[in-house]
């Protein structure tokens, strides 16, 4: 339901804006704005503060005050920067419709300067155009190359007089109609049996639309997300065969000499399996020692990615739980802003997202844990995100990942942070299938890069050693306390 001429006049009396200022600008979504007024107190009266939302969605547009919160975009978007930029603190100077055009023309007045904004209502060409007093277009809501509304040029604005033209209508043609003013349940104003209107109707029937939106968003998002789990769990079935490829590495070098030179299999005793005869693939473009070795390389590649796979399937289990949260969230949401709002940060590119840290990151009792697991993050890690004073955490005799504990002035590192952080510098390098294995840590202002090695190498000095045991309660509860946006 849209606005007509009769209601929006009745409207500008109640709201009564002249010599009220624009205190704030709010644009919750790509089709609404808030804006606010104050008019200051004097000997009659306090002063009063109203929130005046304009909504250009076709089927709804509408000017009126309304008395629900209005929720602010993550981002800031080009209208509303404008308008807080050059008409924020100005002078309510008139604001009243043209004609019965449906056009609310607003004058704005700080300093020596005069903004006319004009809000058009029409269902299908709903606008906002802010222009000078010459007429020339400074900023507009939508951006309408046809219809002449763009920046730099001259607002073409109908005749006071002229009935506005919608839809199939035809200004010549059309016979003089008269509007009156709807019979609204409700009590109070008409700003508010209209608001109240619209919270009942409208954004009921706005909530339902984005909520059937944000529910296929999260069917499309499981149905990507379990056929990959699934994938995953498939490859997890075949690297817990790992041990398979060990034996028969084993097999083949206890039997080299059965094994001929070009054969594609050997059939050979299993002995750890009562010695039952087992028949074992060949690369016939290998030598006997060399086929060996590719299955001990097997083996090796197999152990070592499992422990990257478990991580892969732990955090596609995590984005379904997240998915359905995201949307239990949005269900039981009753303002539908809200929800737009939600579902926009949804459809941000996921290069667009904004992430603090590379890596991954772990808040622990008011500790902030970095982990980089490859040379990239810990590089990234080192240039620009620890100072001097934080500590430095690097498991010894295996290559892997670095574990960072930013400082907190004046405190020291409790042990149990220590062990946390170690536990982390060790699941995240080579050593995590060992079980246990010894660390070394120092302050970041005691390495210095090596000269020539890779990437991220650092060479560290007045280091500590510290031994830990990998323990999945301490795992368990780390995972509790890893930070997804950080």
């Amino acid at each position: 339901m849209s606005l007509n001429c009769a209601e929006i006049d009745l409207i500008l009396r109640e709201l009564d804006l002249a010599g009220s200022f624009l205190q704030a600008v709010v644009q919750p979504s790509f089709d609404t704005i808030a804006l606010t007024f104050y008019r200051g107190a004097d000997s009659s009266s306090e002063g009063t503060s109203r929130t005046v939302l304009v909504c250009l969605a076709p089927g709804a547009c509408r000017i009126h005050q309304t008395w629900r919160r209005v929720p602010r975009s993550e981002k800031p978007l080009r209208f509303m920067e404008f308008l807080r930029s050059r008409a924020k603190g100005a002078r309510v100077v008139e604001a009243a419709q043209l004609g019965d055009n449906r056009i609310v023309r607003i004058v704005l007045s700080r300093g020596d300067e005069r903004l006319f904004m004009y809000i058009r209502l029409w269902s299908g060409a709903a606008n906002v155009v802010v222009t000078d007093a010459e007429g020339r277009i400074l900023d507009v809501f939508y951006r309408r190359p046809k219809r002449g509304e763009l920046t730099g040029l001259v607002f073409d604005l109908p005749d006071e007089g002229a009935a506005s033209k919608t839809g199939a209508e035809n200004q010549a043609t059309a016979p003089a109609r008269r509007y009156e003013v709807r019979d609204l349940a409700g009590e109070g104003s008409f700003n508010e049996r209209i608001d109240g209107w619209y919270a009942e109707h409208a954004a009921v029937l706005s909530r339902e639309a984005l909520l059937a939106e944000a529910r296929r968003r999260a069917e499309a998002r499981e149905g990507r997300l379990r056929p990959a789990l699934a994938k995953l769990e498939r490859k997890r079935e075949s690297f817990l065969d790992a041990d398979r490829f060990r034996r028969q590495g084993d097999l083949l070098t206890a039997n080299l000499y059965r094994v001929e030179h070009g054969a594609t299999s050997v059939e050979v005793e299993d002995y750890e399996n009562g010695n039952a005869r087992i028949r074992i693939e060949l690369d016939p473009r290998l030598k006997p020692q060399e086929n060996a070795a590719r299955y001990y390389e097997r083996y090796r590649k197999a152990v070592s990615g499992l422990a990257d796979l478990e991580d892969d399937i732990a955090a596609t289990r995590r984005a379904l739980e997240t998915v359905a949260l995201e949307l239990a969230a949005l269900e039981a949401e009753t303002n539908p802003h809200v929800i737009q709002a939600a579902l926009r940060r949804q459809a941000r590119p996921r290069q667009q997202l904004e992430r603090r840290y590379p890596g991954l990151v772990f808040r622990v009792d008011g500790w902030l844990l970095l982990v980089g697991r490859t040379a990239a993050e810990n590089d990234e890690l080192l240039r620009r995100h620890v100072r001097g004073q934080d500590l430095w955490l690097h498991a010894r005799d295996w290559p892997g990942g670095y574990v960072f504990v930013k400082n907190r002035p004046g405190k020291t590192v409790p042990l149990e942070i220590l062990l946390d952080a170690g536990t982390l510098a060790l699941f995240y390098s080579k050593g995590r299938k060992a079980g246990s294995g010894d660390l070394y840590y120092t302050q970041v202002k005691h390495l210095r890069r090596a000269k020539g090695a890779k990437r991220g190498t650092v060479l560290p000095s007045n280091e500590k050693n510290l031994s830990v045991k990998i323990e999945e309660a301490r795992l368990r509860r780390l995972e509790t306390c890893r930070d997804e946006d950080a």
